[in-house]
This record gives structure tokens, sequence and C-alpha cells, in this order.
């Protein structure tokens, strides 16, 4: 079975868009800027094990605490 490389950058592309998404929801409550978050989600995405790992990381962070707003 060959995978020609234009295979192989649709699925970067299709990969890179859906883990930074997925990178970016997960961390609007857990991070202080989550486009970051979503923006490094999709470069790791180049190499997909890295983006999993990441990903996994965000998924078992703490949620950050709200402070602020009236009360």
């Amino acid at each position: 079975m060959n995978i020609d490389a234009t295979l192989y950058g649709q699925f970067i592309i299709i990969f890179a868009l859906i883990m930074g998404v997925l990178c970016y929801s997960v961390a609007r409550g857990k991070m202080k800027k989550p486009k970051v978050a979503g923006l490094l989600g999709a470069v790791l995405s180049l190499v997909p094990i890295f983006s999993v790992v990441y990903f996994l990381l965000l998924l078992f962070k703490k949620n950050q605490v709200q402070h602020g707003g009236c009360k």
C-alpha cells in the first residue's frame, strides 16, 4: 500500500484543524489564552503524536478558579 505525499498532506491539514479546535475548546476553562493553546495544538499536529500528548496534558490540567465579577 503506497501513501503518497498528497494524501499525507491532506491528513495532516484535517488533523491539525480538528486538534486545534479540540485543544481550544478544552483550554477555554483551563488557560488564560485558549487561542494560543489551540494554535499550539494545531502546530504540533505536524507530528501527530505530539498533538495527542499535548491534548491529553490539557485534559488533565486543573481548571482555573474564576475570580472577579459582582457579588
